[in-house]
């Protein structure tokens, strides 16, 4: 797989974000979709990858920067023809080794609570993601379920200054 920094121009990523947020309004109640359509992703604090392998684009998702130290995980999504082959983990994995160059200490996320989304809750756990309470704007929802991961590694937080 080819996961590679995505300008949102080309027709098969609009078809993908197209698919992605249509979808979400069909399991979600329009005041629960957070799904970024493409002027949404098209902002400077958020970088944006597709995956690519032999049959093609088979995924996406962002990274989109709160702070100097904070991220969100954006607009993750598997091609149907390409569920169950490990899309969404190198990309996962990727967004989040990116994330730790950046020197984040924290990343967020937003997901579904509808069963739907129990396949990514599930990814998301495994990725060491636990669960929080709203953040950077968003409100209690019982269709939302918001996650965090802390980044920072034990005894590595460059922020701490010893006075001898």
């Amino acid at each position: 797989m080819k996961i590679e920094v995505d300008d949102l121009s080309g027709p098969g990523i609009r078809a993908l974000l197209e698919e992605h947020v249509l979808e979400m309004y069909a399991i979600s109640p329009p005041e629960s979709v957070h799904a970024l359509d493409l002027d949404g992703l098209r902002k400077p604090e958020i970088t944006f990858w597709s995956v690519h392998d032999t049959d093609g684009l088979v995924g996406c998702g962002a990274l989109k920067e709160l702070d100097a130290v904070t991220g969100e995980l954006k607009s993750m999504r598997t091609a149907r023809g390409a569920t169950r082959r490990g899309v969404a983990s190198t990309l996962l994995a990727h967004i989040v080794e990116e994330a730790r160059r950046r020197r984040y200490e924290r990343l967020y996320l937003e997901t579904g609570a509808e069963d739907f989304f129990a396949p990514a809750r599930a990814l998301y756990a495994r990725f060491g993601f636990e669960a929080c309470g709203p953040f950077a704007g968003y409100t209690d929802d019982p269709n939302s379920v918001y996650l965090t991961k802390a980044l920072l590694t034990e005894g590595a937080s460059c922020r701490r200054t010893s006075k001898a």
